[in-house]
């Protein structure tokens, strides 16, 4: 299998918040929002992968921002690590200033999906190599996150958890 890297996964998005994507506070749904970061992490998972991907867990999401009415929302997912036929995607949410156009930084995700066959039997994803400084931190944190989750599923030893011990020790 060929190496990738995460930027032939990048998946950007921008799109405007409309009036009926909002709560009675005139913010974008928090579930509108995750619908929106599912597509981008899923589209970045099929680039990786080149195979049809399928959602396995929503590993984290931080609602840190308010997404107000109006808003122009850009949405980032690149995969930031690849696994046997598991990838985890990494999801930037960016709202512009109407004035200024600057971006900030309003929530982000981590999303992990599985790549499988027409017949949804998973197959082998490529292997990953990070480039940028940020992206060799996500990745090593991704082996971390996947040995919690394992261990807490009962389905890894936590002795055998090497990387998350390495935290602690």
């Amino acid at each position: 299998m060929t190496v990738k890297h995460p930027a032939d996964s990048i998946c950007i998005m921008t799109d405007m918040v409309l009036p009926g994507e909002t709560n009675p506070l005139n913010n974008l749904f928090g579930g509108e929002l995750l619908a929106r970061m599912d597509r981008a992490a899923s589209i970045a998972a099929r680039r990786h992968s080149g195979h049809i991907v399928v959602t396995a867990s929503v590993n984290h999401v931080a609602f840190n921002s308010a997404i107000p009415l109006g808003s122009v929302v850009t949405i980032e997912a690149k995969v930031s690590r690849a696994f046997k036929s598991s990838m985890e995607t990494y999801i930037d949410v960016w709202i512009e200033d109407r004035i200024s156009g600057e971006k900030t930084k309003a929530n982000e995700a981590i999303y992990t999906f599985v790549a499988v066959d027409e017949t949804g039997c998973p197959v082998e994803v490529h292997a990953l190599e990070p480039q940028t400084e940020l992206e060799i931190q996500r990745y090593d944190a991704a082996l971390r996150r996947k040995q919690l989750s394992l261990v807490l599923a009962g389905k890894m030893s936590p002795h055998d958890a090497t990387e998350l011990k390495a935290l602690f020790m």
